[in-house]
């Protein structure tokens, strides 16, 4: 037997209507997912609250309610692997985590990161301190114009401070190139 009159509403304005609501959601999802865009790079000192030391030569600070991220200017400390690598990321933990420093900035870098030096509460240089101690290099290639560090390192490798008690020290950035050339990346 057959039922007459009982198919129902039509379903293509509800099938249309939720064509139209999946496609508002989906666009709407797609853009809370873009990346915002970047604050810009803090040009002048400003003040700022040391909240973590990734290695001796990288930390984050906390200023004006936003993290930014700062590579140390004109130096380069051990990579992981390398003699003194840890003490570096030591020594920048105990004079600068959870400090107010000044961040006087010099540039960005590649990889998004305010390249600066940082003033402790007492007025030294962080950046001079880890040469002196012999926990970092002078980064020549990118800070070819900075005479005191470049003294600071002359003088902890006479004295063989730090990683200058080895005869022959590898620099990070020549680590770094031997890893990739080993890797097969460029």
């Amino acid at each position: 037997m057959r039922a007459v009159g009982l198919r129902g509403p039509p379903l293509a304005p509800f099938r249309a209507k939720w064509k139209d609501m999946v496609a508002r959601t989906a666009l709407l999802l797609w853009l809370a997912l873009l990346p915002l865009p970047a604050q810009p790079l803090p040009t002048q000192p400003f003040a700022a609250r040391v909240v973590s030391v990734t290695d001796g030569d990288t930390l984050t600070v906390l200023h004006d309610r936003q993290q930014i991220r700062i590579r140390l200017y004109g130096i380069d400390c051990p990579e992981p692997g390398q003699p003194f690598h840890r003490r570096a990321t030591q020594r920048t933990g105990e004079l600068a985590h959870g400090r107010t420093v000044t961040v006087r900035p010099e540039s960005g870098d590649r990889y998004g990161r305010l390249v600066a030096w940082i003033l402790l509460p007492d007025g030294r240089s962080l950046n001079e301190i880890l040469v002196a101690e012999g926990l970092a290099w002078h980064f020549r290639r990118y800070a070819p114009r900075e005479r005191r560090l470049a003294q600071l390192e002359e003088q902890a490798r006479d004295a063989r401070r730090g990683l200058w008690q080895d005869p022959r020290p590898v620099p990070p950035w020549e680590w770094r190139r031997a890893l990739h050339s080993s890797s097969g990346r460029k």
